[in-house]
């Protein structure tokens, strides 16, 4: 059986919002078209408590893009996003949130962060995701949100290692890219690792 994962295409991520990824909107008619295709529809969604660790404002003297020891694992900090129960942390409001089946929160945990859906940065507590997969039969999975550079790539990864047959669906996606070319950098790295690279219009 064949899933789809839509990973976190929430207002903060979309333009305008406090961690805007540059014409991070364009995925969402490429999502909402490419969910009609599938049996079962998953989503991902950011959901941050105030304090994370991984914001810079809850870190004095410290800016976005800066490095840090958070838990035992290197953090880059960020702009405060997708905060809990904020309507940045809402889902886009021309996503078609009506196909999907189960949404999976993540980045709940204020010491660590959880780019993945399927784990958090250090693999030490699962969101269910995967297990959620199994008990319906999956084995394959098409990837498809934001951002193509971190919780899109860490999603893809995470899929792979489990078992899945991974799909990345590459116009469905956009990096944020804090240093330039880390989108293709990402891409070449789930390519290296198994993925394969589809458009939507191939699904």
């Amino acid at each position: 059986m064949q899933a789809l994962l839509v990973v976190d295409i929430q207002n903060d991520f979309c333009p305008g919002g406090a961690l805007e990824v540059p014409n991070g909107d364009e995925v969402i008619p490429v999502a909402n078209e490419t969910m009609k295709k599938f049996p079962l529809v998953v989503a991902t969604q950011d959901w941050h408590p105030a304090n994370h660790g991984s914001f810079a404002a809850n870190h004095p003297w410290r800016r976005p893009g800066d490095v840090i020891r958070l838990d035992g694992l290197e953090q880059i900090l960020w702009p405060m996003h997708c905060v809990q129960g904020s309507f940045g942390a809402e889902f886009a409001r021309e996503l078609d949130t009506s196909r999907f089946q189960e949404v999976f929160v993540k980045g709940t945990d204020p010491q660590i962060d959880s780019y993945s859906g399927f784990y958090d940065n250090g693999h030490r507590k699962s969101t269910g995701l995967g297990e959620y997969l199994r008990e319906r039969g999956v084995e394959e999975v098409f990837i498809l949100g934001l951002t193509l550079d971190y919780c899109v790539r860490f999603s893809v990864l995470d899929a792979l290692e489990l078992g899945f047959k991974t799909h990345l669906i590459i116009d469905g996606t956009r990096g944020v890219n804090l240093s330039e070319g880390d989108s293709d950098m990402a891409v070449a790295e789930m390519s290296e690792k198994g993925a394969i690279i589809v458009t939507s219009g191939e699904v």
